[in-house]
């Protein structure tokens, strides 16, 4: 009877010991943050889960209905997170901080790459502009070395487009010094196919560049899926 209760009793504790090191703090500091997956990573930013579903299994969830997607999981913001029952907006907003964070660390990385193709380019911009559902115009400034040196959001418009101002194009270059540039602006649609309204903004921008002494590498637009349209690849600049 004795050696029966101690034997329940190491099993209770070899149960409590196992589903210690199953939680993500305790496996992070054994194994290493790049071990956790994308919902235990997310829990320990959540913190607690509800009566009946752990922290780990509703990140899971999430993931699950963002399918398995983090940029999703952006693009829903705050009110997308609060609807899950035991997130409120301080942990939304928590989590979407860490994810910015991660987002701009991965942006460190791709721009200290020089650009030299117009995938480099695409690459750069597809995180930022790639799950919009509205148009953005946005410029790459680029050094000598062809390093980006800043990447400035020029316009936002409707789902069908954004009216691209050249003047405030050409302050940005001038205040950047910078000595190229690539304009780019997405499509919602997924299209790939210029508009001739794309066209124009085109012509219009490379001609201020000339102005200027900045060279106008390319101009690209942006759909989802590793999608892209380029000026320069199509001959049309």
């Amino acid at each position: 009877m004795e050696e029966d209760k101690q034997n329940l009793a190491g099993t209770r504790s070899l149960k409590l010991h196992t589903n210690q090191e199953d939680r993500p703090r305790e496996k992070a500091m054994r194994l290493g943050f790049e071990a956790l997956s994308d919902a235990e990573l997310m829990a320990i930013v959540i913190g607690s889960g509800t009566p009946g579903e752990s922290v780990v299994d509703l990140c899971q969830r999430i993931l699950n209905d963002y399918d398995q997607k983090l940029n999703r999981i952006i693009k829903g913001g705050v009110k997308g997170l609060t609807k899950y029952k035991g997130i409120g907006p301080v942990k939304a907003i928590e989590l979407m901080a860490s994810l910015e964070l991660s987002h701009r660390c991965h942006m460190e990385d791709v721009e200290q790459k020089p650009i030299r193709s117009s995938a480099d380019a695409y690459h750069c911009l597809c995180d930022r502009m790639g799950q919009l559902e509205h148009e953005e115009i946005w410029i790459l400034m680029l050094n000598r070395a062809k390093k980006v040196i800043g990447a400035k959001r020029m316009s936002v418009g409707g789902t069908t487009s954004a009216v691209g101002d050249v003047k405030l194009i050409l302050r940005e270059l001038i205040e950047n010094l910078a000595d190229s540039v690539i304009l780019a602006h997405n499509h919602p649609s997924n299209n790939t196919r210029p508009s001739p309204q794309d066209d124009n903004l085109t012509q219009r921008v490379k001609s201020a560049c000339k102005a200027v002494d900045v060279n106008f590498l390319d101009h690209i637009i942006v759909c989802q899926g590793g999608n892209y349209y380029s000026y320069l690849d199509n001959g049309r600049l």
